[in-house]
């Protein structure tokens, strides 16, 4: 069953961590959106495997946004 990491702020995509295939652990940081002006992290919720990564940096962020899929181990 796949998990989505999604984005829980409004902003720009500032930095992605993460590309299909890695190999991540529960609190991962996988993304940094910029929002107004602060840095906000988007951790992984589950150990897993990045199946699929859904946005660009200095890409537009909506609330809800899936950022990317994980695949838990």
């Amino acid at each position: 069953m796949s998990v989505k990491v999604i984005s829980e702020v409004v902003g720009s995509m500032w930095k992605c961590e993460c590309v299909p295939g890695q190999a991540v652990d529960e609190g991962d940081v996988l993304f940094i959106i910029e929002s107004m002006k602060m840095e906000i992290p988007v951790e992984s919720t589950h150990a897993g495997k990045v199946s699929e990564v859904l946005i660009n940096e200095g890409e537009p962020v909506s609330e809800g946004q899936v950022l990317a899929i994980v695949n838990p181990a």
